[in-house]
């Protein structure tokens, strides 16, 4: 096994910088459907401004993680977002609609995504962009 972890070793800086961009393009692709309405979703189509303000930053903030510009902060305010997803519109969505009880399971809430991405951009906040990013072009 530990030699099979040296041959992974030489491929996990390249591995956080794809991590970062693909992390990065799932979020933008939230924010183009919540801002920019593309593609044309039932869900987004008449959205509150919390989630516009949520879009908003997903739309920028997930465009500085493709690029690589401002990771770990991006990634930290992200990561906060998405946190406040959670609990705000998926836990305790019903709760707020019809003085439900809070759904905590997240298959039941349809909440996986939002952890996902919250633990993905949490750990991106202090791991950084990885070696091929802006950030790291503009420390040499």
């Amino acid at each position: 096994m530990d030699q099979f972890d040296k041959m992974l070793t030489k491929w996990q800086p390249g591995a956080l910088s794809l991590f970062r961009f693909i992390t990065g393009l799932l979020l933008l692709q939230y924010g183009i459907a919540k801002i920019l309405k593309f593609p044309v979703l039932p869900y987004f189509a008449k959205i509150p401004p919390l989630i516009t303000t949520a879009g908003t930053l997903e739309l920028v903030l997930g465009a500085l993680l493709m690029i690589g510009l401002f990771t770990r902060i991006s990634a930290f305010i992200l990561s906060g977002e998405m946190a406040f997803a959670y609990f705000m519109g998926h836990m305790f969505k019903a709760t707020m609609e019809k003085g439900d009880p809070p759904v905590f399971l997240p298959l039941l809430n349809n909440g996986t995504a939002a952890i996902l991405f919250c633990f993905a951009c949490l750990y991106l906040a202090t791991a950084g962009g990885g070696p091929y990013s802006i950030d790291e072009m503009r420390k040499k």
